[in-house]
């Protein structure tokens, strides 16, 4: 789920810095957080953890000079540890292969929740020590066994105004409604999400979701595809489909709705109604060479509202942190997936569903989109 989504942060990144909304410094700072601590580009077998250092594992990026970072620099300078990053991708059976090699070279992973949760039960990845990570700093619902969340965004309806705008949808009925909303539509291609959608537009209550109703939904979508002109699987191809005018609504990653916004001079509005909200979390592999104790104190610092301040004003993730809230003035928290007001109209994917449930369900998916 987190792989193409966190790539697409980067992308975010990049793009607000190349259209000078950022200036460099705030570009540093923001990659640095994003890749969870001070960039020093390491090659994947490169990244072991030495005496007081701790390796991070994200999703890529640019790997090349040190930023000053959000959360490594001053976990460096209150613990004395070098916080390291890696961009090859801690994918399921990346962490899992770590492991089983008896020699892990990787200490913290940006994981799925239900990744880590699944890997967790086959001893693979630690229990969160909740007597050094504060569950007072995480949102209700959002600390797990072996996952702690660290941040969150959301599948949103984006909508063409110039079209819409005196009659904006209000849910995912109305996004499957072409008679009364014409116009093309885009949906995700990895699956996440959008079974709910389907099921929402099919008349299911948000508190009936799960367990999900997986015959129902691919029902819903294959009635559907006739109506869909693409399937994107990045941030910026969603963003250049409505853009373009190829459809007249998507649903996209809340990451991308100041971006899409801006870019087209306010004729792309979104809503939060009936969002689908998805977490980050950090996650620590089990015999990590740091040491258990050293990445649960990292875990532990980066649960500080600022610093999670910097990563939403830089790719609009939410605060993990519900302190952060307060922090944001309105026309800012209007961006953020987890204010309290936005937080309120949507829906959060269930971890324990996604974690026995995904692969097979994916599988089925896919072959629905492709057929």
């Amino acid at each position: 789920m987190n792989g193409p989504f966190q790539k697409d942060c980067i992308e975010i990144l990049q793009t607000r810095l190349a259209k000078g909304r950022i200036s460099r410094r705030d570009f540093a700072m923001g990659m640095a957080a994003l890749l969870g601590g001070t960039a020093l580009g390491l090659r994947p077998d490169a990244a072991r953890a030495q005496s007081g250092q701790l390796v991070f594992v994200n999703w890529g990026g640019d790997a090349g000079p040190a930023y000053d970072a959000a959360y490594g620099q001053a976990f460096l300078a209150d613990a004395g540890i070098t916080v390291r990053q890696d961009g090859s991708g801690p994918t399921e059976g990346a962490i899992a292969a770590q492991f089983e090699s008896g020699n892990p070279s990787w200490d913290i992973v940006d994981a799925d929740p239900f990744s880590a949760e699944a890997l967790g039960k086959k001893g693979m990845i630690e229990p969160i020590d909740y007597a050094i990570v504060d569950r007072g700093k995480m949102r209700e619902g959002f600390g797990w066994d072996h996952a702690a969340s660290s941040y969150f965004y959301s599948y949103i309806i984006a909508y063409d105004k110039t079209r819409f705008g005196d009659n904006p949808p209000t849910g995912m009925a109305d996004f499957f409604d072409t008679e009364k909303f014409p116009g093309k539509r885009s949906l995700y291609k990895w699956g996440v999400g959008m079974w709910e959608a389907a099921l929402l537009a099919d008349g299911v209550a948000p508190e009936d979701l799960y367990p999900l109703d997986i015959p129902r939904a691919h029902a819903k979508l294959e009635a559907f595809k006739e109506h869909v002109v693409a399937y994107w699987g990045g941030g910026s191809e969603s963003q250049s489909i409505l853009l373009n005018g190829e459809a007249s609504m998507a649903l996209i990653w809340s990451t991308r709705a100041k971006l899409i916004e801006e870019d087209s001079g306010g004729d792309i509005g979104f809503i939060w109604d009936q969002g689908l909200i998805a977490p980050g979390s950090m996650a620590v592999i089990k015999g990590n060479p740091g040491g258990t104790e050293a990445a649960m104190n990292f875990i532990a610092s980066a649960q500080d509202p600022e610093k999670q301040l910097v990563m939403f004003r830089m790719l609009a993730q939410g605060p993990a942190n519900p302190a952060a809230d307060a922090l944001l003035p309105p026309d800012e928290a209007r961006f953020n997936p987890v204010d309290p007001a936005n937080f309120a109209v949507q829906i959060p994917l269930d971890m324990p569903w996604y974690e026995e449930n995904y692969g097979p369900v994916l599988d089925e998916f896919l072959a629905i989109i492709s057929s």
